[in-house]
């Protein structure tokens, strides 16, 4: 089952009738074939995509708004498959990371907002259950996201510690537990428990109790665990997802192109951190995305820790997890830019977006005309959700008085003179 479930579209329209004010028009966007469009928004989706200036009349039915997206690259938003809401935000606290439930639902809003700012309308948070927490940061996590619903969708992954033993008994009663309070996929670090296989072993046969989607971490260092791994999760749906994968890269190419081939023989995706580590796991470099797509593994990009103890300048910004795919990591932009947007939205069960008619209306537009400029220097944006503008960004550049800003046309200071 996915993530969240998608709201059905509304039957359409037949008749001509007044303006629709749930509707919305975005004039004079351009798309990444270079075409300029008008788009036009009703019922949460794609109701028409049209040239520029085609739509304004608005045929069957008019529009109640509209937006004017000239200068901008109009794309199917991203989503954040691999966040920490529990801890975000918390690198600055002193002392331990409070775990009380008002701080922990403060800190995951503002996360899920700085996320959905950047564009991320769909974001799944891993939290911690059992242990000192219990399942008090779930619930927390939990009130944050019926908060933010109509802005953003946000579920989470119960996150047990043991779950092997006699310690592991109460992670299992807990994790099954965090399921039937709300968790909507159930995951953790097998890793740390005394006994990997069996801490797999008991996540998978949560997840087929409950139809849900599996998310585990590991460093895939092991390549004997991998393949028991895959060999256990091979045809489980709704589907396994491992991240970050960091130490797979660093295995013989021969070893890991042998990983990768049994990744991708159990439908296994991969969930790699461009921008580091997160909670619980090394700060590593990212999952060898080049070979794991080869392979034919489906490879989503996150961004793991925001500002907490992890990486306390995390900024939990999908663009810019693609960036670095792009320049470091040797993907086209637009390679990077699908595993933030179409694979990610993939692994949390989301419909697929473009911007065609009939398509659900999650867009992100970004101020440039090309994707790699947009990904360059992505610093103006406007997000949609469920047809609607839920925030925007805008960045203005000035340049003070000089010989080179009069001959070359650049704008100005808006008041007075910089010195």
């Amino acid at each position: 089952m996915p993530d969240s479930q998608p709201q059905p579209p509304p039957p359409p329209s037949s008749s001509p009738g007044p303006a629709d004010p749930s509707s919305l028009l975005l004039c004079g966007a351009r798309l990444t074939d270079g075409r300029t469009v008008d788009v036009r928004l009703g019922g949460g989706r794609i109701e028409a995509v049209g040239t520029a200036g085609s739509l304004a009349a608005g045929g069957t039915r008019a529009c109640g708004a509209r937006v004017d997206l000239s200068g901008y690259l109009l794309l199917p938003a991203p989503a954040e498959p691999h966040a920490h809401a529990d801890t975000a935000l918390s690198a600055d606290a002193e002392g331990p990371v409070s775990y009380e439930p008002q701080d922990v639902q403060r800190r995951a809003t503002e996360a899920a907002l700085l996320q959905l700012g950047h564009g991320a309308t769909a974001v799944r948070a891993h939290v911690r259950v059992g242990d000192v927490q219990g399942l008090a940061a779930l619930a927390a996590v939990l009130q944050a996201r019926r908060a933010l619903r109509g802005l953003a969708e946000l579920t989470t992954v119960a996150m047990p510690r043991v779950l092997t033993g006699v310690a592991g008994a109460d992670g299992l009663a807990v994790l099954r537990d965090a399921v039937k309070m709300g968790a909507s996929v159930v995951g953790g670090r097998p890793d740390l428990d005394p006994d990997p296989a069996g801490y797999v072993e008991a996540v998978l046969e949560v997840a087929s109790e409950h139809g849900c989607p599996v998310d585990l971490h590991t460093d895939a260092g092991d390549p004997a665990r991998l393949a028991r791994l895959a060999a256990m999760a091979g045809g489980l749906r709704p589907g396994v997802t491992l991240s970050p994968c960091g130490d797979l890269g660093r295995l013989p190419s021969e070893v890991a192109s042998r990983a990768a081939d049994q990744l991708a023989a159990a439908g296994v995706t991969v969930v790699c951190l461009p921008q580091g580590g997160c909670g619980g796991v090394d700060r590593r470099g990212a999952a060898p995305v080049r070979l794991l797509r080869a392979a034919g593994v489906r490879v989503a990009a996150g961004s793991g820790a925001l500002r907490d103890v992890s990486n306390p300048v995390g900024r939990g910004d999908p663009l810019e997890a693609a960036f670095l795919l792009a320049s470091r990591y040797g993907l086209t932009p637009e390679e990077a830019y699908d595993t933030v947007s179409g694979s990610a939205r993939a692994v949390l069960g989301l419909p697929e977006v473009r911007v065609e008619a009939g398509f659900p209306a999650e867009l992100l537009a970004v101020r440039g005309d090309r994707l790699a400029g947009a990904l360059s220097l992505a610093y103006s944006r406007v997000v949609v959700h469920r047809g609607r503008v839920v925030a925007r960004t805008s960045a203005v550049r000035e340049f003070c008085s000089s010989a080179a800003s009069v001959e070359l046309g650049l704008p100005r200071q808006g008041r007075g003179q910089v010195s």
